[in-house]
């Protein structure tokens, strides 16, 4: 493989601890967006759910007070800072689709301000701490890239990382960079001693999409203990190879930075020729929950 360098795309993964206040947080996550701007960045990226605590460790009718339409007064907001500093950016939000009718779902803003593709949230986890298919139904998008200027995203969400057939089918669609807005932590009930295997699991996953469909991750987590989930942090950026080229601290917000060469995806997949070498005649059967043998 030839020898990286350092040009190529500047991207900022912000990574927050959030406030209990939702009118604290917006701000402080716009403060950060024109921070990484100002040190470069063209490709800037929250972590989900971003404008507020992750509400989903509860079933609470109140929090669904928390969603907004969408264009609405959070992404117009969203749109006039992308706008001012001429950058792509990719934020997550609590849609209110109609009455009843709510997803998680991603925004992709032009340097224009204006909203160049949203993706709804397809796998919808339901766990201890995790609720949300009280909150969320299922994403009605597919796993389709977004064209932006600085490059096809295939803007995926969290529960989303776990899933090898979101990746390849985003890959398969021409994505260039996988972006998985996140939060994930560990239970306070939980033993210490899985932190480190939990985290390393959910990394070793993402890289491994990076790597089986040679193309760029980033992947952008919240930090910090909310009720009963410390969010683990981490965030990192991964280059075609599975290389991590940048990751944050477990513990601390902060922007983390990264150069993304994209020319790195033809050459990967020229060593690494996965997507020529698949048995597309002999898969049948993937799309069926569980096969009996």
């Amino acid at each position: 493989m030839p020898k990286k360098s350092n040009a190529g795309l500047p991207v900022a993964l912000i990574q927050m601890a959030m406030s209990p206040d939702p009118k604290k947080n917006l701000p402080a996550a716009i403060d950060r967006i024109h921070a990484a701007a100002k040190q470069g960045a063209k490709l800037v990226c929250l972590p989900e759910l971003f404008r507020s605590l992750y509400f989903c460790q509860k079933e609470d009718y109140q929090c669904f007070e928390l969603a907004e339409p969408i264009p609405g007064p959070t992404t117009d907001l969203l749109a006039k800072s992308a706008k001012k500093l001429k950058i792509t950016l990719v934020s997550s939000h609590f849609e209110q689709r109609t009455g009843g009718l709510y997803h998680n779902t991603a925004v992709v803003f032009g340097p224009d301000g204006s909203i160049l593709g949203t993706y709804r949230k397809m796998h919808i986890p339901d766990d201890p701490g995790f609720s949300e298919k009280f909150y969320f139904a299922p994403g009605d998008t597919g796993f389709v890239p977004i064209s932006t200027p600085v490059g096809k995203l295939g803007v995926l969400v969290c529960w989303d990382q776990w899933y090898p057939e979101a990746a390849r089918l985003m890959a398969l669609r021409g994505a260039q960079i996988l972006i998985y807005p996140t939060a994930i932590g560990l239970a306070r009930t939980e033993p210490r001693a899985l932190h480190k295997v939990q985290c390393s699991a959910w990394q070793t996953m993402q890289r491994s999409h990076a790597i089986a469909n040679g193309i760029f991750v980033l992947s952008i987590n919240r930090t910090g203990r909310e009720d009963n989930l410390d969010f683990w942090g981490t965030s990192f950026a991964c280059d075609p190879f599975g290389e991590v080229l940048a990751q944050a601290s477990a513990d601390k917000p902060e922007i983390l930075r990264a150069n993304l060469d994209l020319e790195e995806i033809g050459v990967t997949r020229q060593h690494w020729p996965f997507l020529r070498d698949r048995r597309v005649d002999a898969y049948h059967g993937l799309d069926q929950r569980f096969l009996t043998p």
